[in-house]
């Protein structure tokens, strides 16, 4: 793990979801001034950390070895895929889960005491401008951990 540590590239993409996380913890911190923990370790929400992660990644690998190598355009395949389930299926999911627990609890009094499913997770995905704003972040995070800005 030590060597991982001085390596530019897993340094970027480390540090792009980081501090994306981060940032999710400290938004909600500002704006609705409470303490969510949780949100340190959860998925969805601003800015992307998927997002953020992948794009550092591709940053780094192609102000490293250069737009036109065969790792840059791997990496910016995988990266886009990733880009796209976290705002399209993942989305969905939660969207599905929106209306699943909806139904759960109208349909609450159907269950014994006890019985009633648990709630299940909304916030999976992201929307457009988490991506967007996940996205900027790692390429910023790309050039600083290369040591290009």
């Amino acid at each position: 793990m030590y060597l991982l540590t001085f390596n530019p590239l897993f340094l970027s993409a480390f540090m792009g979801m980081v501090v994306a996380q981060l940032a999710k913890f400290l938004l909600i911190l500002a704006l609705e001034r409470r303490l969510a923990w949780d949100r340190i370790s959860e998925t969805g929400g601003m800015p992307s950390s998927h997002s953020a992660a992948v794009a550092a990644l591709t940053t780094a690998i192609g102000l490293t070895y250069g737009v036109e190598s065969a790792y840059f355009a791997i990496s910016f395949v995988f990266g886009s895929v990733v880009i796209y389930d976290a705002t399209g299926v993942r989305r969905a999911a939660g969207q599905h889960a929106e209306v699943l627990n909806s139904l759960i609890s109208e349909m609450s009094h159907l269950f014994e005491e006890g019985d009633s499913p648990k709630a299940l997770k909304t916030l999976l995905g992201h929307t457009y401008p988490q991506v967007f704003v996940g996205t900027l972040l790692g390429i910023f995070i790309g050039f600083v951990c290369t040591g290009n800005l």
